[in-house]
């Protein structure tokens, strides 16, 4: 049904007496239903550089604002800017509207808190110290279900020229994981009689949910008709009335819906469209939520069950395989004993891999672009793994006895439980540096699936790495293979010592990468006074004396360490550039440039705390073969570091799949990118061509 002049009347009139104030003066608010801040990344901008700057509508509950584009009634927000000499700023980015149909007329529009961002230029002329005044007028439509009233309101703020430093990551990251991303190909659209179909590029492979086109061209559907999106191949077939303007149009901008607060950002231009496909539906049911195609859950499940199990043999989890061997060692006592204390691995386990989950899934749902292995990000949490490793490779080579780790002690009692437990989720913390083959896919589902499945695909992470213990707890016939206990396990114990030191030794590098020599020294000095408090504690013990006297210092020293240390990462740009590879710095804009180019290029995403990306740039990435075939191919490479948890490469890695690093993806001179396996091989990287 072609969109008409009546339904165009109904609309102008509508909005007209929406705009009237109420009859009722009691309704009329006596200030600004939706107030309006100016905020800015930084209070201090680098000459020379862009920083972005917010400006943050908060609607009274009840009352709501408009998208760029607000459908049949509504108005666009307007701001006029004042700014000094040598700024400039960009275009307003909205972030993903929501629907309001109010007796059939459709309006695009947010309630609660949101933001619009803008990238701010500072012209390098500008000298350090200036006053830098931002001033606009700006003028909105505030509106309930019932009424709206025009607002406007001076949008001030006051920075000074300096070094760039961030000083509101934390809420601007959130402002940013709530704006459409751009689609970074081209849509095609075509007129068949009354209809306006849009063909959007987007991968079979891809997830979407509820999708909706929000148009940002005026005047070239009905907004209020029905759209009808339906998936054919590697294409979003939108289906929906056409309206006046469809015919002369050509370009049409807007938004494509993909999921809650998800959305990409495109440009359609004349073509031909392919049939429409498999129907999608707009408006999924809590029911069809939860089940979330109860097959992908179960792939999800199995792959994450496999992806814990092959975690055990991952470098990055071998430094901790000397616990597990201890723990293997001691298994020739009694059944059930031997069952508890499996069973008591199993549990640490599983808990410290479903507490990760759900910090991990609590700060998404806050906006933050978190992935999996976040909490190795923060330079607190390497130094007290720092100390915590190196206290317990000083406790396997006999500087002091812990139950819970020592080799005597009565297998069955509480202590032998105990330190299974701690053992095993001692294991799960550290396992997280690294997404093994099936665990990435596995963890990519968790993090768009409901709370509650991805809860369990989390406990299943746990549950496949802690499954060799179970088996042999419940299979007495490979525990008897088991070497039988004796002199030998204290000497193993010793043995298993150097791994520990080396994983100590790694984590002081990282450490170092993220703080620079400072935290190091720091982190060095931290790890001495503890070790003294531990030969401490053991020479007390040699006596028979009380032994855990020196603790307490030894937690002072961890805690003064651990406010001491530096949160920031130190200046260092361009870390993994160059190299073998002559890699380049990620950037989406970087990746577009060389794709239009006609160029191959492999990207990658590493970290330093992922001991699976330096096993693959040692063993495959920096080799000379590579790095001559790549030449020969002309084949650019693109590095992002993940180690402080960009949020723009955390987007870009989520937008992919995965959840954390390694993330290897080739794309060749045409077509969509290949995500390449987890673990590289030299013949792997030179089978790549063009």
């Amino acid at each position: 049904m072609r969109f008409s002049a009546l339904q165009s009347i109904y609309g102008l009139v509508a909005a007209f007496f929406c705009l009237l104030p109420a009859a009722a003066p009691a309704q009329v608010p006596r200030e600004n239903a939706i107030q309006a801040d100016l905020l800015a990344e930084t209070d201090a901008p680098a000459p020379g550089q862009i920083f972005t700057i917010a400006i943050r509508m908060r609607p009274d509950e009840g009352w709501h604002g408009y998208w760029l584009n607000p459908g049949e009634a509504g108005l666009p927000n307007r701001f006029e800017w004042t700014l000094p000499e040598g700024v400039s700023i960009g275009e307003l980015r909205y972030p993903v509207p929501e629907r309001l149909s109010i007796s059939g007329i459709m309006n695009y529009i947010y309630y609660g808190e949101y933001a619009m961002l803008a990238e701010v230029t500072l012209d390098e002329s500008v000298a350090p110290g200036t006053a830098l005044p931002l001033r606009a007028e700006g003028q909105w439509l505030a509106c309930t279900d019932e009424i709206c009233v025009p607002e406007d309101g001076p949008l001030a703020i006051d920075l000074v020229a300096g070094s760039g430093g961030v000083t509101d990551a934390g809420m601007f990251d959130g402002y940013r994981a709530t704006m459409p991303r751009p689609l970074g190909s081209e849509a095609v659209f075509e007129l068949a009689g009354d209809t306006l179909r849009i063909g959007i590029p987007f991968p079979a492979s891809a997830s979407v949910s509820a999708p909706y086109f929000f148009s940002e061209t005026d005047r070239v559907l009905d907004y209020s008709a029905e759209q009808s999106i339906s998936r054919n191949g590697d294409m979003l077939i939108v289906e929906v009335a056409a309206a006046s303007d469809a015919g002369a149009a050509d370009r049409i901008a807007g938004l494509i819906k993909i999921g809650e607060n998800d959305g990409l950002m495109l440009a359609a231009v004349p073509g031909a469209v392919p049939p429409a496909g498999e129907p999608i539906s707009g408006e999924p049911s809590v029911a069809s939520t939860m089940s979330a195609d109860i097959g992908t859950v179960l792939l999800a499940l199995g792959g994450a069950i496999l992806g814990g199990l092959l975690l055990n043999i991952m470098p990055c989890v071998f430094p901790i395989l000397s616990l597990k061997a201890l723990s293997l060692a001691k298994a020739g006592g009694e059944e059930r004993a031997v069952r508890r204390d499996a069973l008591a691995y199993a549990a640490g386990v599983i808990i410290v891999c479903l507490a990760l989950g759900a910090v991990l899934l609590g700060l998404r749902a806050g906006g933050a672009a978190a992935g999996w292995a976040f909490q190795l990000q923060d330079p607190r949490m390497i130094l007290f793994l720092f100390l915590l490793v190196t206290a317990i490779a000083l406790n396997l080579a006999g500087l002091f006895e812990v139950p819970g780790f020592a080799g005597g002690g009565r297998f069955a009692d509480k202590g032998g439980a105990t330190g299974s437990f701690f053992t095993g989720a001692l294991a799960a913390f550290v396992a997280t540096p690294c997404t093994g083959p099936f665990m990435a896919a596995a963890l990519g589902a968790a993090l768009i699936v409901p709370t509650a499945v991805a809860l369990a695909i989390f406990a299943g992470l746990g549950l496949g790495l802690a499954l060799p213990f179970l088996v042999l707890a419940y299979v007495p016939a490979l525990r008897a293979k088991l070497p039988k206990p004796g002199p030998w396990m204290e000497r193993f114990r010793h043995i298993m010592a150097v791994p520990m030191f080396l994983t100590a030794l790694a984590l002081g590098w990282i450490l170092g990468r993220q703080t620079g020599v400072d935290g190091m020294t720091l982190g060095i000095a931290a790890a001495l006074g503890v070790a003294l408090m531990l030969w401490w504690i053991g020479r007390r013990q040699a006596a028979g004396k009380r032994a855990w006297l020196p603790v307490m210092p030894a937690l002072a020293v961890t805690l003064a360490a651990l406010v001491l240390i530096p949160t920031s990462t130190p200046a260092e740009a361009g870390a993994y550039e160059g190299g073998a590879l002559a890699a380049e710095s990620f950037s989406e804009d970087r990746l577009a440039e060389l794709r239009s180019e006609g160029r191959p290029v492999f990207v990658y995403f590493t970290a330093d705390w992922c001991i699976t990306c330096k096993a693959n740039e040692a063993g495959a990435m920096n080799r000379q073969a590579v790095a001559d075939h790549f030449a020969a191919e002309n084949i650019a490479v693109l590095v992002g570091d993940w180690t402080s948890g960009d949020p723009v490469i955390g987007r870009f890695i989520e937008s992919h799949g995965r959840s954390g690093v390694p993330l290897y993806l080739f794309y060749s001179a045409e077509g969509e990118p290949e995500i390449l396996p987890q673990i590289l091989t030299v013949g792997m990287l030179t089978e790549l061509s063009a």
